[in-house]
């Protein structure tokens, strides 16, 4: 008798955003949460006039279709899907909302399309990093998602959250007169937040087309360090395994290297932190987990 073993279900996260002008959003809604509910996928969507920014999980047969199906959508028409290996638990429930901002900067509209800065791609900034060119990364994600892994050349502005950047500028001036790329994690961010640096007077700026995702994806293992923080409950993802890949993020109570995020309910808010095993089991009153989601 012969006995068939049944492949375990591959599933993939997907990432995506696209500035476009909305005039209904929540009917827009309602028709991009039947599609992927059609689909069975779980996650999030935020709908905004100025946009869509989402990340959902599936078998990779549904994303697949999920993918296919937006397509036909002129609103979809151009945008880049960004795909890493799920689990299956990554999140908990689906989720589509309207939202004044697809991402948070509370600096009113900002024409995106207009006023972002050019845009270099992961081959780009591999050969500016082979030719040792003069250059910074300003890394525009959160503080504790650059503890988990980050670029050679990076500057830390030193942000709890994105909306805290329009009173970040004043402490980046010395970046100025340098080449600057900014980076963040499918490049949302950065869409936005080189609009407000363009008008603050950075004019060498530039940002990293489809974001860190993107390049880990065409070049893993090379200058981005560590680990992906992802707002899922898979909390980092290396994107692509890489043997020996090297750990940068250390524990915050004794420095060892490891990559466990908890959120520390000590103070408010709650913030995220690395904890190794050892720091862990004499905090546990004031840690836990930072799942899910």
């Amino acid at each position: 008798m012969v006995i068939s073993i049944m492949k375990p279900e591959k599933y993939i996260v997907i990432l995506f955003y696209t500035f476009a002008n909305i005039k209904n959003p929540e009917k827009l809604r309602i028709q991009q949460r039947k599609i992927a509910a059609d689909f069975g996928l779980l996650g999030r969507m935020l709908i905004a006039p100025e946009g869509i920014n989402a990340t959902f999980e599936g078998t990779a047969k549904n994303i697949k279709g999920y993918i296919k199906k937006l397509k036909t959508q002129a609103i979809f028409k151009n945008v880049v899907f960004k795909q890493s290996e799920g689990n299956g638990k990554a999140f908990t429930k689906l989720m589509v909302k309207t939202r004044p901002e697809t991402v948070t900067l509370g600096m009113g509209d900002l024409n995106v399309k207009k006023n972002t800065s050019k845009m270099v791609t992961a081959a780009q900034l591999q050969k500016m990093y082979e030719k040792d060119e003069d250059f910074v990364v300003l890394d525009l994600r959160n503080d504790y998602e650059i503890n988990a892994g980050y670029f050679e050349k990076t500057v830390n502005p030193g942000l709890r959250f994105f909306r805290e950047l329009p009173e970040k500028i004043k402490d980046l001036q010395h970046l100025k007169n340098k080449k600057v790329i900014t980076v963040c994690t499918g490049d949302i961010r950065c869409e936005k937040g080189t609009c407000l640096l363009k008008k603050e007077g950075f004019e060498n700026i530039y940002q990293l087309k489809d974001g860190i995702h993107t390049y880990m994806k065409k070049y893993p293992g090379k200058r981005f360090k560590g680990t992906l923080f992802v707002f899922d409950n898979r909390i980092t993802t290396p994107v692509v395994n890489v043997k020996n890949r090297e750990v940068v993020a250390a524990c915050a109570y004794c420095a060892t290297k490891c990559e466990t995020f908890y959120n520390d309910d000590s103070v408010r808010p709650s913030k995220k932190v690395v904890c190794c095993s050892k720091c862990y089991a004499t905090r546990k009153n004031r840690l836990r987990p930072a799942v899910p989601v």
